[in-house]
């Protein structure tokens, strides 16, 4: 039997399309949250660290981290764990996941035009038409970056991602219901050897990615009849040296017959490959007024693997931490506007599981004691001995580990 998948712009009528086509096929409804259920199960990683891979915004650690690449290695896995089953329907982001060499789905992508879908928002959520076209605007981003990084298509709605594209202001919600129950007839798209070998080699595929990004490894895998292909699309200082570590990595996965590796387009771009170092944070928020001095220490940090990002201001601290979650802060005491101790309080009120480390030029016996007792993991004075402050961000970061377990 088959697979169906809908991708959707937002207030395109979808719920009731997807709904009547259910009770009329008899198929089973499976959505993202499902497939962000099992992802997390497979990797211990949050549902919602793995819903941040929708987003149409990229975390600021994310080069350090390859966070965003390991939810959607883990993604593909519980995909690819899914495509054993049959008559079912798959809603959401998670179904652009699925390669076009597995014919027995049929993917469907429900649009209508702007202006059709800004009045059903303004409708359905009582909204003004800024409001609604903000909305709108905002979902469409994140379905734009999300196609782009799956298949480098920054149009989610090109045709060529689809078996059918339906436009739901210009057809009744019956008669796109009956076009799709009609083509999943289609002995096209009905399940077959070479499509259920398609399957295994996505699987085998996913595995190995899985496996690599354990190792904290991001490179582009596909598979086929056992033979595991590897593409670098990062320059590499020590090209060689890699190759084999991946090698190695992807041979010792269940199915693997043998393994290349290729160098894709991306390979002569000016980014340097970075293997993610479990053994030191990787988000590390440096807080501090002082633009010269805390440039420097990033840079510092960045040279011993460690991912930084900086705000020179509470306020601006504050709010990252919101969009971005880091591990670990680096924190500044005396600042214009916010303090350091009222930051600490909010970042511990908030985000208690974030580590902070007070750096300070100005602070008293009296301040270290008042930091200590909201929380702070150290208090460390300018200027500080880089080894010394390396030492304290990777205890820090095994206490955050420890907690994790």
């Amino acid at each position: 039997m088959s697979i169906l998948t809908f991708f959707s712009g937002s207030y395109c009528g979808k719920a009731s399309i997807i709904s009547d086509v259910i009770d009329q096929s008899g198929f089973k409804l499976l959505s993202d949250n499902d497939l962000l259920a099992s992802a997390a199960r497979l990797s211990g990683m949050s549902e919602n660290k793995i819903a941040r891979s929708f987003l149409e915004k990229t975390s600021v650690f994310n080069k350090f981290t390859h966070e965003k690449e390991r939810a959607i290695a883990y993604l593909r896995l519980a995909m690819a764990e899914l495509m054993s089953q049959d008559n079912c329907v798959i809603d959401g982001f998670t179904s652009l996941l699925i390669p076009a060499s597995i014919s027995h789905v049929l993917r469907i992508c429900l649009i209508a035009d702007k202006a059709f879908r800004i009045e059903q928002a303004m409708q359905a959520q009582n909204l003004s038409e800024k409001d609604a076209v903000n909305l709108i605007s905002k979902n469409d981003e994140s379905c734009s970056a999300w196609s782009n990084t799956l298949h480098k298509i920054a149009d989610p709605w090109d045709a060529s991602l689809y078996d059918i594209l339906l436009p739901t202001d210009k057809m009744t919600k019956d008669e796109a219901v009956s076009l799709i129950l009609e083509n999943l007839k289609n002995e096209v798209i009905q399940s077959t050897k070479a499509s259920r070998k398609a399957a295994d080699d996505f699987a085998l595929a996913a595995r190995v990615g899985v496996a690599l990004s354990k190792e904290g490894h991001n490179v582009e895998v596909s598979a086929r009849d056992g033979l595991v292909t590897l593409t670098i699309n990062t320059k590499v200082l020590l090209l060689g040296k890699l190759e084999e570590e991946l090698k190695n990595i992807a041979q010792q996965v269940e199915g693997v017959s043998s393994v290349e590796t290729r160098i894709g387009k991306g390979f002569y771009q000016a980014d340097i490959y970075r293997r993610f170092d479990f053994e030191v944070p990787s988000k590390v928020l440096l807080v501090d007024d002082e633009r010269e001095f805390v440039q420097t220490l990033s840079e510092r940090l960045q040279m011993r693997e460690m991912g930084s990002a900086i705000a020179y201001d509470g306020e601006s601290a504050l709010n990252l931490v919101e969009a971005d979650e880091p591990d670990v802060m680096i924190l500044d005491l005396k600042m214009p506007g916010i303090d350091g101790i009222e930051v600490l309080k909010k970042v511990k009120a908030s985000r208690p599981e974030i580590e902070v480390i007070i750096l300070t030029g100005h602070g008293s016996d009296a301040d270290r004691e008042i930091c200590m007792k909201l929380g702070a993991f150290a208090y460390l004075q300018k200027p500080v001995d880089i080894e010394e402050l390396s030492l304290n961000l990777k205890a820090a970061n095994e206490k955050i580990k420890q907690k994790q377990k």
